[in-house]
């Protein structure tokens, strides 16, 4: 489908050795990475065999000359150039020496050959546990096994992978998954120049470069890229847009071009569904990839609504007048305050050297989205996921909701264990109720931004449960045990991530859709 808008010992007491990983720049064949993260044996194991065999063919010996070298019967080597033994220092000493090699040179995680690397894939994936619960036999991996077959035996092994990590997507995935990106975007400051570089191609070629983006030219972007806009009433339940490749159609909710489709600006669900063929974007391979695929999508509309140059300009100037507001930011853009927010974020450090953090935090406390490069401590569990968990109840992101006048611009300071923030925070409302926004920096930076003056501080010590967590001592004094509240189930954390190659879209409902509209 194409992308619709929408992670053995040998006993002696001498030292063993362990090799090291496959780092990310070495060659491999593919294979599933699903498949093969468990195993009997211990994987590099497989590749250290590989490379002792390798080397023992290239300089002409058997498996019996190789063992009167180093004093080893035929079947140890056997067992260990098969990758079920774990050899001691002192044996990969002497087999280095016999093949007149380093012992950095068995130890390296690389694989010899192309052949090898499928090889050890193939290996890898017989050997684990999803393969093993099918009771199958291993086919037995060697130089009389021919090279198609091998290749065709890792694609079913990849698809096999891909089948089982849709059926068992966990939210404790998803949470880890998006961890992960986060750090990742931690370090490149929020900022995509590839990215911004393909938005501002495509402006470049609708001519336009500043100000809020009508929704014509959006339509000329759509045209320019080979695609048509069609509004239907019937879209999919499970989608946000689909897109007919064959027809080159993008279909959409109905309504005028700026109605608010489910609190979502119009533009940017078009923008978001173009950007992954801008970016080249294929069938996500597993969750962790369909995240990324959501956030380069909704990071290419948010470059198209607020172009690079013409934002950074604007911002630039008003870091020079000391007068930075996320509301004039999305004023001059057109866009919603949350959008000029998150893209303030992509922005900030990279121009403007100014740290920043970025909050959208719900009424009861539970925060949604977050980022930060600026040091600032976010609850985490134990997966390093933000989302799901409470926010300080000092935090601006959360005395907002006690304001009086909470739909304008709130700021405020906070002493933390990491330093002083200052905030600006506004709450917006959605379908699933209020929520706030918030843009954050240390102290040091509050000097480019109004609303600096603000006389408003408070002081969180969280993580520290004492902080906002625990009950007052007094207060739990009266009503500890005597309390018995009918907590609202979230039933849906229980529950594995929807299948299928977009999570939690019907392929069915998408399929007897499009065959509705497509062309006769």
């Amino acid at each position: 489908m194409a992308p619709r808008n929408a992670s053995d010992s040998d006993g002696a007491s001498a030292p063993v050795v362990s090799a090291t990983p496959v780092p990310s720049g070495a060659p491999s064949a593919p294979g599933p990475a699903a498949a093969t993260t468990t195993s009997s044996v211990d994987p590099d194991l497989v590749t250290l065999g590989h490379r002792i065999r390798h080397l023992r063919r290239a300089r002409g010996l058997t498996l019996e000359e190789l063992g009167r070298a180093v004093g080893r019967a035929p079947s140890q080597l056997s067992m260990l150039e098969n990758g079920r033994r774990e050899p001691r220092l002192s044996l990969l000493t002497e087999i280095a020496a016999a093949l007149d090699v380093p012992v950095a040179e068995l130890l390296s995680p690389r694989p010899p050959s192309r052949r090898d690397a499928m090889e050890i894939a193939l290996e890898r994936a017989q050997r684990g546990p999803l393969y093993r619960s099918l009771g199958l036999p291993a086919v037995k991996v060697g130089r009389r096994l021919p090279s198609d077959v091998l290749e065709s035996l890792l694609g079913l092994h990849q698809e096999l992978a891909r089948r089982a990590n849709e059926q068992a997507a966990t939210p404790e995935e998803a949470r880890r998954a998006n961890a992960e990106l986060r750090a990742e975007m931690r370090t490149r400051n929020n900022h995509f120049p590839r990215i911004e570089e393909e938005a501002r191609r495509v402006l470049q070629a609708v001519g336009h470069d500043s100000g809020p983006l009508p929704h014509g030219v959006i339509s000329s972007v759509a045209s320019h890229l080979g695609f048509t806009l069609h509004r239907v009433p019937d879209l999919p339940r499970s989608t946000r847009s689909v897109t007919d490749l064959r027809h080159r159609r993008i279909y959409l909710p109905p309504g005028g071009p700026t109605d608010p489709v489910a609190g979502h600006d119009p533009r940017a669900i078009v923008l978001q569904t173009l950007g992954h063929f801008v970016l080249g974007h294929t069938d996500p391979r597993g969750y962790a990839d369909f995240l990324r695929q959501r956030v380069e999508a909704n990071y290419f509309a948010a470059a198209m609504l607020m172009p690079e140059r013409a934002a950074v300009d604007f911002l630039s100037r008003a870091k020079a007048a000391r007068d930075i507001a996320i509301e004039d930011f999305r004023d001059v853009f057109g866009v919603s305050y949350e959008t000029a927010a998150h893209r303030f974020t992509n922005l900030a450090t990279h121009h403007l050297d100014i740290p920043v953090h970025f909050m959208r935090v719900h009424e009861s406390g539970t925060i949604y989205k977050a980022y930060e490069n600026n040091s600032v401590l976010f609850p985490t569990d134990a997966s390093g996921a933000i989302e799901g968990q409470p926010a300080c109840r000092r935090w601006a992101a959360r005395t907002i909701f006690n304001h009086p006048d909470k739909y304008s611009a709130y700021y405020q300071y906070t002493d933390m264990p990491t330093g002083t923030y200052w905030c600006t925070t506004r709450a917006e409302v959605s379908a699933d109720g209020m929520f706030s926004v918030n843009v954050g920096t240390p102290y040091a930076s509050a000097r480019w931004f109004r609303g600096r003056d603000t006389t408003v501080r408070t002081r969180s010590s969280c993580p520290d449960p004492g902080c906002c967590r625990r009950p007052p001592r007094e207060l739990a004094s009266r009503w500890e045990g005597q309390a018995w509240p009918s907590a609202r189930a979230h039933s849906h954390l229980l529950a594995a991530l929807p299948p299928g190659t977009f999570p939690g879209v019907d392929d069915t409902e998408v399929y007897a859709f499009l065959d509705r509209y497509a062309p006769r």
